[in-house]
């Protein structure tokens, strides 16, 4: 286990790196030039040609990567050109409120999808299960903005229950906090309960095709006892990484849903850096999300293979020679 573990950080170390090749190289190719956008289009030449020093634009570009990528590595992300502060202190005020937001919706989704996919599996093709099949299908196709626009239209703008707009005052008590965050959260659960439901259906199903489960029904062994003493432990490796991947998907890819609630996550950070050409932030958000990747896919990767039969039996072979 221990080797298997340094060889997935230093993979996760290597692919990190190559993401801030790509990273720096993608801002590099954008058309335009930066300290011209920063100030404006009647800045005069004298004036932008401070600002590339100041930023250190006139660096070849390799260097610059360099300064970027073991500034970055030590802590120091850099500074806003637009906002001229630390990029670190955008970085925190944003994130909290994306883990908030990522953490309530994880916290329903995850368990009731789970749950409603170990349902839609011991249905064995009834109806029930065809219904659940049809309707999570419909979900997990259906657009989160769509989504989205039809729970303010019900909730927000015809019955007035919750706010249209996701805004965290500070200090904010519980239950304001509950009813700025519904919606979205809302939206989120929706979205992620029907891909992750949809996934349980089918990664149990195809575990209960497996000659094992198949012997002991013919045994009289009840489809249930099947699936909660053999089928689910089994699924934990394939189900961890689906969950793995939505997560990640709650931190990095919900710029659909915070600009239609105007929420301050980082998702939405990163869209007003791109528009404003703000490279430092939109690197450093990049490089941020892509961490946020890597780390749940390492965490699913190691719970595979704990969980693996074929790899517990072979470690319980080595421990009995």
């Amino acid at each position: 286990m221990t080797r298997f573990l340094l060889q997935r950080v230093l993979l996760a170390c290597l692919v990190l790196w190559l993401v801030s090749l790509l990273v720096f190289a993608g801002c590099e190719l954008l058309p335009g030039d930066v300290a011209q956008i920063a100030l404006g289009q009647f800045a005069t030449p004298e004036n932008v040609a401070a600002l590339r020093l100041e930023l250190g634009l006139d660096k070849p570009a390799l260097q610059r990567y360099l300064n970027w990528l073991f500034g970055m590595v030590q802590g120091d992300w850099g500074q806003s050109i637009m906002t001229r502060t630390p990029v670190a202190a955008m970085l925190a005020e944003r994130m909290s409120n994306t883990a908030l937001l990522a953490g309530a919706t994880t916290v329903i989704a995850v368990p009731l999808s789970i749950g409603l996919g170990l349902v839609l599996s011991l249905g064995n093709g009834g109806r029930l299960d065809r219904l659940g099949s049809v309707v999570v299908l419909a979900l997990s196709a259906t657009p989160e903005f769509l989504i989205a626009t039809l729970a303010v239209l019900m909730f927000a703008v015809k019955l007035h229950w919750f706010p249209a707009v996701a805004y965290l005052t500070p200090g904010a008590g519980f239950w304001q906090t509950v009813q700025a965050l519904f919606l979205p959260v809302a939206t989120l659960v929706v979205v992620v309960t029907a891909q992750i439901a949809r996934m349980t259906r089918a990664i149990i199903g195809n575990l209960l095709g497996l000659p094992f489960a198949e012997m002991a029904m013919l045994k009289g062994v009840p489809r249930h006892r099947i699936v909660g003493q053999h089928a689910l432990i089994m699924a934990v490796g394939p189900l961890a990484n689906v969950v793995a991947l939505n997560v990640a998907y709650l931190v990095s890819g919900v710029v659909i849903v915070e600009t239609i609630f105007a929420y301050p996550g980082l998702a939405r950070l990163m869209t007003d850096a791109v528009q404003a050409r703000d490279m430092p932030v939109v690197q450093a958000c990049a490089m941020l999300f892509s961490s946020v990747y890597v780390v749940l896919i390492l965490l699913a990767d190691t719970l595979a293979n704990i969980f693996d039969p074929r790899l517990s039996a072979t470690r319980a072979g080595k421990v009995a020679a």
